[in-house]
């Protein structure tokens, strides 16, 4: 077997295995998954005035602090999440995905939605699984467009924030992501 066909092998059965790999967060692993959630967002802002500023003026933020993500052509990535309102937890939530394209590799990252505003909060709360692209709208904050933000220029639901990854993942393609809350 060529070794891109290996490679291809393993990286399609290693996107296969990731609901596996992270089941959803129950009993004491809800404590712990909390206390992920929370470093996770202070390391993000501290490191970060844009999201300093957005984590002060959020209705709520919800904090995935570990994301897998892996794949050649088609991948997905998993993780489990929580919604942090004034500070506290408010759920639990699963973010999953998949795509296709051009793409291998394999990482682990972090991830943070700022919601702006309580329309975009009960809509995740009520639509019983949140497409991200349907819905309120989401921007993907980069560094360039994080040193211009500032309290009068916050005009979005959801503010994105991609922090902390590791691994190597390469490529460009298509993805569909849902976040569904796990914790009724």
């Amino acid at each position: 077997m060529r070794a891109t066909t290996r490679a291809m092998v393993f990286l399609l059965t290693l996107a296969l295995q990731l609901p596996a790999m992270s089941a959803p967060a129950r009993g004491d692993d809800h404590a712990q998954l909390e206390r992920d959630a929370v470093a996770a967002l202070n390391t993000l802002t501290a490191g970060n005035q844009a999201a300093a500023l957005l984590r002060q003026k959020a209705r709520a933020v919800l904090v995935f602090p570990t994301m897998l993500k892996a794949g050649f052509l088609f991948g997905g990535q998993i993780g489990d999440g929580v919604l942090l309102e004034g500070g506290r937890a408010a759920g639990i939530y699963n973010s999953v995905a998949a795509s296709y394209g051009l793409q291998a590799g394999g990482q682990t990252f972090s991830y943070a939605l700022f919601f702006m505003n309580n329309d975009a909060l009960r809509y995740l709360n009520e639509s019983g699984g949140w497409e991200v692209g349907v819905g309120p709208s989401v921007v993907v904050v980069d560094d360039g467009m994080g040193k211009s933000i500032t309290s009068t220029t916050l005009s979005h639901d959801v503010y994105a924030f991609i922090f902390s990854q590791k691994g190597l993942m390469a490529g460009i393609g298509v993805q569909g992501s849902k976040i569904t809350r796990i914790d009724d």
